[in-house]
């Protein structure tokens, strides 16, 4: 009933703004702003003189709706260009205006190295969001998540190298709580092939960072934020090719690349791959098998982490259409190969555990613009990954870290006895309609519909009822928001979203009493929840922006979270949907000294207070992590980030966050006596952490149009507990230590860009690195990349 009352109000809001739109029935004006190679131009400002505005989007459009008839004057302006104007005469009808804009090099001077003109619309959102521009590290070896990994506010932990399993937290909320999208299509359904810390930044023109508050045309369960990849469409005709080699014989290569034919065909194609054998050297306290000595803190080799991945992702179709202007069809396919070196802690090592699995995901996606009315926006994506996972563990052994091992008889295995091979059968479907009433009033309904049925079986327990048992989850997501716009100054955004989900599975009991009876009870259970928030934003001056947001968010569990993802995590069927207050604070600033000395300041305060706070923990017997629920967690935190720039030679930044997240639950279930616990640190989760950037670039280096740049990078995350604080002896309990890393870089660009070397050093000093659970990351290691770029407007 909820969802049929929140689609009625959408609909009824959009039939009145519809009919109040064509008896106001005025002119408009639109049109496309380019740069002198034909290129859109995002961000730029057109204005009408004593008249309406509008801002050009992702393709470089604008649209001035209810003009009135008589002679005007449009002036475009944009940071970059020369200002640019047109004499315009309308006479009852709609006009299409054009412009090409030419370069200001003096602005470009400036804006080359710290400038946010394909951003700055992004970052100038009622939210509290931050906009990464990728472009600018396509000629280095950065995976997607190292990249956010110098996000405030944003802590990428790893479980080891290259393929390895990750944690994403984004202040304070991780895993799950924080969701992912491309191009705002949900990556729940993406599998283990596909994610960000094996995909190449070359995929990506920009990433959006949204912090807490999440806008409702995403369309998202998540509880703490959302990251938005968004990819390159603007580019018609282009190849952007890259191969990588370095340390621990490591391999990657990516290919993007598109065509659209004069009458409107289209191809895209991305594809990339990953190799490495991630050999490096940890330290560990290990016994001889043979000799039973045991050697204190000795340097090992890794022997059992070998890991590729290969991915191509192609879609075909048609653009600027009558009916659409885009219609494609795509596919997504790719495999991935990985062995298990160690289990949640390093006691625990593997020698022949594996896992491998492959994504085959048909997809569509149509987008048409002004449907029936001007103003009226429709996209709808659909995709179902019909790929599988299958875990290996057959070896009845016990290895240690010098890759001896004892093998014992019979049938037994390294973790679990296993061959099972699965499918989860995910299907996600999206839908936004969104309507510009005016450049004041906007409107936007979206649904996301997300499905999973987890069906698998196991050669070496063909009988095995247990696989047989349901394992299904269907969750919508249905949210309905309104944009007011008063002026440039001032706007504000309002919405609401319904959560379902809808959960079916099995409990085993023993009907007769006898020793190994097992059956099944059919379950399932159901979950209704309403959230709705509010964004606002205002500029107290052109370069001075004040940010306030709240929302009451839900986050229901995921599958992997209630049935377990059969390598280290547990399945917990009795998870409770997640709840937060979340509520931001913040500004940006930019100034100047001299048009030669250029500054940005931007700092964000949050509070978060969480029910229900799904958190992993060790599991007894410290092998795998088990996800529970923790009854009410509180976060009051700041990040802040301050950039300065000279000419176009020299840029630096420094950025910290601090997240206080404490345990807010004061009397455990079935006590009356205060826990121990009540306001303690929440464990193993760093709480102050920071990045430092630095580079110099010398222009026309050997010849004109050649660019050297010198790049320098820092981390530093304070040290914090693995277990409660409050528990334990402070001399002997585990820690994480305090961790310093810093890279360097070397990048050369020939022929504008054509042509690209960059050399890297990565943990140049060799300090040892650890995120989760203590489990160490790999030393100092050298990479070199070349790239090839060329792009035909």
């Amino acid at each position: 009933m909820q969802i049929k009352k929140i689609l009625l109000m959408g609909s009824l809001c959009l039939l009145f703004f519809s009919t109040y739109s064509q008896q106001k029935k005025a002119p408009s004006i639109s049109g496309k702003i380019m740069d002198e190679h034909g290129a859109p131009v995002v961000g730029a400002s057109i204005q009408i003189t004593n008249g309406p505005a509008a801002h050009t989007d992702g393709q470089g459009i604008y649209l001035l709706q209810r003009v009135a008839n008589g002679k005007h004057r449009l002036i475009v302006s944009v940071v970059g260009f020369k200002k640019a104007e047109k004499t315009i005469q309308l006479n009852n009808s709609d006009l299409v205006v054009d412009f090409s804009l030419t370069p200001d090099i003096n602005q470009m001077e400036e804006v080359t190295v710290i400038g946010r003109t394909s951003n700055q619309e992004i970052n100038r959102q009622a939210y509290n969001v931050t906009s990464l521009d990728a472009s600018k590290l396509h000629n280095t070896t950065l995976d997607l998540s190292h990249a956010l990994d110098r996000v405030s506010g944003v802590r990428v932990r790893e479980n080891g190298g290259v393929g390895s399993t990750f944690n994403f937290s984004l202040n304070g909320f991780t895993g799950r709580q924080v969701k992912f999208f491309i191009d705002g299509i949900p990556m729940d359904n993406f599998g283990s092939s596909f994610q960000i810390n094996n995909i190449p930044i070359n995929l990506a023109e920009r990433v959006e960072v949204y912090k807490g508050v999440v806008p409702v045309w995403l369309g998202s369960d998540a509880l703490g934020g959302a990251v938005n990849i968004v990819t390159d469409n603007s580019k018609q005709n282009y190849l952007d090719a890259s191969y990588s080699y370095g340390s621990f014989n490591t391999h990657r290569s990516a290919v993007n690349l598109a065509y659209t034919s004069p009458k409107g065909f289209t191809f895209r194609l991305n594809a990339f791959q990953n190799y490495s054998d991630n050999d490096y050297k940890v330290t560990v306290t290990e016994t001889d098998l043979y000799t039973q000595q045991i050697y204190q803190n000795i340097k090992v080799r890794r022997f059992h982490d070998n890991y590729h991945n290969e991915t191509v992702i192609a879609n075909a179709g048609v653009v600027n259409k009558s009916f659409a202007d885009q219609l494609l069809l795509g596919v997504t396919l790719g495999k991935n190969f990985s062995e298990v070196q160690t289990g949640a802690r390093m006691e625990s090592v593997f020698g022949a555990w594996h896992r491998r699995g492959n994504i085959v995901m048909p997809s569509v996606k149509y987008i048409k613009k002004d449907l029936f009315l001007k103003g009226l926006d429709l996209r709808i994506t659909g995709n179902i990954n019909l790929g599988e996972e299958q875990n290996i563990d057959t070896a009845y052994r016990r290895y240690n870290w010098f890759g001896q091992f004892k093998e014992y008889p019979g049938e037994g295995s390294e973790r679990q006895r296993s061959m099972y091979k699965y499918k989860n059968n995910n299907g996600i479907v999206t839908a936004n309609l969104a309507y510009r009433l005016n450049e004041q009033h906007s409107f936007n309904l979206n649904n996301v519909v997300t499905t999973f049925n987890r069906k698998g079986s196991d050669e070496l327990f063909p009988e095995d009822e247990n696989y047989d048992q349901p394992r299904k989850t269907r969750k919508n997501v249905l949210g309905f928001g309104y944009r007011f716009a008063a002026n440039e100054k001032w706007n504000t955004s309002v919405f609401a979203k319904h959560f379902y989900q809808r959960t079916d599975y099995s409990q085993s009991y023993n009907p007769s009493g006898g020793w190994g009876d097992v059956a099944y009870n059919q379950l399932s259970n159901s979950i209704n929840k309403i959230g709705y928030g509010i964004a606002s934003t205002y500029f107290i001056l052109p370069n001075l922006q004040l940010k306030a947001s709240y929302e009451r968010s839900y986050r229901l569990p995921e599958a992997e979270e209630l049935f377990g993802d059969l390598l280290n995590l547990e399945g917990n069927i009795d998870l409770k949907p997640e709840k937060s207050d979340n509520f931001n604070v913040g500004f940006s600033y930019q100034t100047h000294i001299n048009q030669v000395h250029r500054f940005s300041f931007d700092g964000n305060l949050l509070y978060r207070n969480a029910k229900d706070f799904i958190r992993p923990r060790l599991n007894p017997n410290e092998t795998k992590q088990l996800l529970g629920n923790l009854a009410d967690v509180t976060n009051l935190g700041v990040d802040g980030e301050v950039r300065y720039s000279f000419k176009n030679i020299f840029t630096a930044g420094v950025n910290m966050t601090y997240q206080n997240l404490r345990n807010n639950t004061k009397y455990e279930d079935g006590y009356t006596m205060e826990s121990p616990l009540y306001r303690d640190r929440i464990p193993n989760m760093p709480y102050l952490f920071g990045n430092g950037d630095a580079s110099l670039f010398f222009n026309n280096v050997g010849k004109q149009g050649n660019t050297l740049s010198l790049g320098y990078n820092i981390l530093y995350v304070h040290a914090y507990y693995l277990s409660w604080p409050s528990q334990g002896d402070t001399q002997t309990k585990r820690d994480i230590p305090r961790q310093w890393n810093q890279d360097v870089n070397v990048t050369y660009t020939l022929a504008n860009g054509k042509y690209n070397i960059g050399l890297e050093c990565k943990n140049i000093v060799n300090n040892r690195l650890y995120d989760n659970f203590s489990l160490q990351k790999p030393g100092r290691a050298f990479y070199v990349k070349l790239r090839y770029f060329i792009n035909k407007y």
